[in-house]
């Protein structure tokens, strides 16, 4: 593998610009190449050190590509600009996806103080509190981010779960269907399978199968 990045970089014409190895790096990932995406994107990062975007590109690859390293790169970033609200939100999706509830808390609330209309931050905060057994506060952050994003179903069934876990059935299933609305999708369980892209943890994803169950048997 460090042979491959190594030669990568190494043939990568030297009159680049920051601007477009970026380009080239975000067009890899695109396409799912991700050796040859972090390599470049690694490249653009030596050539501009001190430039909070290109921490955030590298460190959100990394974290797609299922590769260690994320968290450190994206904290640079935050060294570097630690009002940079794109850096602390896909941290707090690092450690979120990571199961590192506690910091992903932490992070996801100064992402929140940077940018108090983030809808990523109480979102994630929502899952996140949901899974802490803190179920006011989960509430609290979900209904923030449907406010702030009406027509994303996520929020809706990530709010959804909270209510079903504490027992309020009835109000979870009202909520559900209502993101049903918003996108057919969630009637089909395989569709389910991709929350945990999302954020959610497997036994949130059981919780909406179970919703989903209730609504369309």
């Amino acid at each position: 593998m460090l042979a491959i990045c190594l030669f990568l970089l190494l043939s990568l014409p030297s009159f680049a610009s920051v601007a477009e190895l970026r380009q080239q790096g975000l067009e890899y990932r695109r396409q799912g190449r991700w050796a040859e995406a972090l390599a470049v994107l690694q490249r653009s990062v030596a050539l501009a050190p001190q430039d909070v975007t290109g921490y955030v590109m590298l460190g959100w690859t990394q974290h797609l590509a299922k590769r260690s390293g994320a968290a450190a790169t994206l904290w640079r970033a935050l060294r570097l600009d630690m009002w940079a609200v794109e850096a602390a939100n896909a941290l707090g999706i690092v450690y979120l996806t990571g199961g590192q509830l506690q910091p992903a808390v932490l992070v996801h609330s100064w992402a929140a103080v940077i940018k108090p209309a983030n809808e990523i931050a109480h979102y994630n905060l929502c899952l996140a509190y949901q899974r802490l057994d803190l179920a006011d506060w989960a509430i609290a952050h979900g209904e923030r981010a449907m406010e702030l994003e009406p027509y994303n179903p996520h929020p809706i069934v990530a709010v959804a779960v909270v209510y079903w876990a504490q027992g309020e059935r009835e109000r979870a299933l009202q909520l559900y269907h209502s993101a049903v609305a918003l996108d057919g999708e969630y009637g089909n369980a395989d569709y389910l399978n991709h929350l945990g892209e999302a954020g959610f943890s497997q036994a949130q994803i059981d919780i909406a199968e179970t919703m989903r169950r209730q609504l369309f048997p």
